[in-house]
């Protein structure tokens, strides 16, 4: 009679190797779970991959004072959400702007930390800036940009006025809860008066801002006189 065949064991590190699979894969859920729960974590998360606050378009010839020569142009307009500077970035590689090209803005403002970022980047990108929208055939139209806007806008070199455009300021203040709202404020008006004047904006700015938490439109005479304004265009 022949043996009964012998039972190999099997190895065990199949199951092992499964098993400490499964516990890194739920560590990594429960970090990323974590991650997104936080209300901050979930709308930059938001802003960035599904449904960003902003939206832009390569305007290949732009004319902004009516006359033949015209100049490449990134149009960007919207709420500055919480990842608007790192969707912004690639917005401007994807448009290839060369230096002089320029930044046109439409938008009621923001993130006043990513609109500071957006700054930086025009400005290292030597962009210019300027307020409007654009008709089928690239002429300029008038547009707003108030509060954060304002700081995104002021990145640009020239910042040109468009005739009719407008430009608002207001207080800024901090959504968060915080132990000292006083020393906040104060923080927050440091931070921006340090940008703009970085930026070459006078700091009366900041006065400006200051003096009301309503939406403070200022006039071409005054955008010019604390140079948020460098290079008024007069014709629409």
């Amino acid at each position: 009679m022949a043996p009964p065949p012998v039972q190999t064991p099997r190895p065990r590190w199949h199951f092992w190797s499964a098993t400490v699979f499964l516990i890194l894969l739920s560590s990594v859920g429960i970090r990323a779970y974590r991650d997104l729960s936080r209300p901050e974590a979930w709308h930059y998360w938001k802003d960035q991959y599904v449904s960003p606050s902003l939206t832009s378009e390569v305007i290949d010839t732009l004319y902004l004072d009516g006359s033949s020569r015209g100049q490449r142009a990134l149009f960007v307009s919207g709420t500055i959400g919480p990842a608007a500077a790192s969707w912004f970035r690639s917005r401007l590689e994807a448009a290839n702007l060369a230096a002089g090209d320029i930044v046109l803005l439409a938008s009621p403002g923001g993130d006043l930390n990513q609109a500071m970022i957006m700054g930086e980047i025009i400005r290292q990108r030597s962009l210019a800036t300027a307020v409007g929208s654009t008709d089928a055939s690239g002429r300029i139209k008038p547009a707003y940009c108030a509060s954060a806007c304002v700081l995104a806008y002021a990145g640009g070199k020239p910042r040109f006025g468009v005739l009719g455009s407008a430009l608002g300021v207001h207080r800024f203040v901090t959504t968060r809860p915080v132990n000292d709202p006083v020393a906040e404020a104060q923080r927050i008006s440091g931070a921006v008066l340090g940008y703009m004047t970085k930026m070459g904006v006078s700091s009366s700015i900041v006065e400006a801002m200051s003096e009301t938490r309503e939406i403070r439109w200022l006039s071409p005479r005054q955008a010019l006189t604390m140079n948020l304004v460098t290079d008024p265009i007069e014709k629409p």
